[in-house]
């Protein structure tokens, strides 16, 4: 039997359209973002795109958990499609 490690997980890559637009505004929502990450997952945001992007590294995070979240929040947030 094979032993199952974190590193047996794959990451996908989730990426957002998001209202986010300053970094006090990131600020707000880091805690929301932070309470949902699991162990091995990260997110950043690009301020700097047209479109505000949130990306996220998610190993068991599903994105619309992360909408309903933002949305939640006081934000617009949809999924981007590769």
């Amino acid at each position: 039997m094979a032993k199952i490690t974190k590193e047996t997980y794959m990451k996908e890559v989730l990426v957002f359209q998001t209202s986010v637009t300053t970094h006090q505004r990131v600020n707000q929502v880091k805690p929301v973002l932070d309470n949902l990450m699991h162990s091995g997952e990260k997110w950043n945001f690009d301020l700097e795109d047209c479109d505000h992007i949130l990306r996220v590294e998610a190993i068991r995070i599903q994105a619309p958990a992360i909408i309903q979240s933002l949305n939640k929040a006081g934000f617009i947030c949809r999924e981007l499609e590769d």
